[in-house]
């Protein structure tokens, strides 16, 4: 069996395969109150059908005004429950494993979405809010966020954790944290976006304090079978930023705090970030993280193919690999994966209805 396909156990849960749908934004909550509707449904249900081995879900807010946009989901209120507990059902009623990342957008808040009007943030007089961050420091082209207060950041960790009771009231097995993109835990351990000169800025251990108690009020309230991702950006691409040394020392934090897994991508915080991008340019950084840290890693960023993703996983450059855009343009690419690497039809991950198409 290919590696690809061989199953992977956390805690307690098992996926079937290390191919895993990544988080990506669908901006499809058009009636504005976060709630996942028919097109969450079919979206991630398809990829579950399509053999992935964990399907996550675009960034959940854990607070109204931590949605990216106003189209955002979210999982602030109890009402989000019963629509994403319908989800999940079927994503597990497909074999896959159903994961939930949990986000605070932060200062690229209430921003328009692809489809919307604007290319910037969203003013209230059309549906917008007052964004937050670390400090009064704007994502270029952004609103500038209102600084939070320290009383305010110290209240931040419960709004996750009560979002997490949710995740698991609706089913989820996989809870994880998104600190990562330029997002609201991202700028806080990041130089660039956290100028804050009180117990949540200035050293190291300062500006991760926020995203270790966030992991530790999560813990604290998921269950003990269940295991705590963490997204991370390795590095900001900018000179003076976030790096892949700090990433690998907060990751070797994060699994003493119980966090199972760091999901490594990278960039996001700043516009002015120079990447540079090739096939499969950030496992390098998921390599790093996992050999420093001891911890479990997930690889993210143009793997297409499937000899090059097994190929990730037998270099031991990571555990699993996430996979986004090619996800979207296959959504059965494990099929396709199984097939190529020469799984026989019945251990490639085929829902019963589909597998006349392992016939060959």
């Amino acid at each position: 069996m290919p590696a690809l396909l061989e199953p992977l156990t956390l805690r307690g849960v098992t996926a079937r395969n290390r191919i895993w749908l990544a988080p990506m934004c669908q901006y499809s909550a058009f009636e504005r109150d976060g709630m996942p509707n028919d097109w969450h449904l079919v979206n991630l249900g398809q990829h579950a059908a399509g053999g992935f081995g964990l399907v996550m879900t675009e960034a959940a807010a854990v607070v109204p005004e931590g949605r990216i946009s106003p189209e955002d989901v979210g999982i602030w209120s109890d009402e989000h429950i019963a629509p994403w507990r319908r989800i999940v059902d079927f994503v597990r009623g497909q074999g896959a494993v159903a994961a939930v990342q949990l986000a605070h957008a932060g200062r690229k808040a209430s921003t328009y979405s692809p489809f919307g009007t604007g290319t910037d943030s969203v003013p209230a007089d059309d549906g917008g809010w007052e964004t937050v961050g670390p400090s009064a420091l704007a994502y270029e082209g952004y609103a500038v966020p209102r600084e939070l207060t320290t009383d305010e950041v110290a209240a931040i960790p419960q709004a996750f954790a009560d979002a997490a009771v949710r995740a698991d009231r609706a089913g989820f097995d996989v809870a994880e944290l998104h600190a990562a993109h330029g997002y609201l835990l991202h700028q806080f351990v990041s130089p660039l976006s956290n100028h804050r000169t009180d117990q949540y800025g200035g050293s190291f251990e300062n500006r991760t304090r926020l995203i270790v108690e966030v992991a530790d009020a999560v813990r604290a309230v998921w269950p003990e079978d269940k295991p705590l991702f963490v997204r991370l950006s390795a590095t900001d691409w900018a000179p003076d930023g976030w790096d892949v040394d700090q990433t690998a020392r907060l990751s070797s934090v994060l699994g003493e705090h119980g966090v199972d897994l760091v999901d490594i991508s990278s960039g996001g915080l700043v516009a002015h970030q120079q990447i540079t991008v090739e096939p499969g340019y950030q496992v390098p950084f998921a390599y790093e993280v996992r050999k420093r840290s001891g911890l479990p890693v997930s690889a993210v960023g143009l793997i297409t193919e499937p000899a090059q993703a097994e190929q990730v996983l037998l270099d031991g450059a990571a555990d699993a690999v996430m996979l986004g855009r090619v996800a979207i343009r296959e959504p059965a690419w494990p099929l396709r994966a199984a097939h190529e690497l020469g799984v026989p039809r019945d251990e490639a991950p085929y829902p019963p209805q589909h597998e006349r198409g392992a016939w060959r």
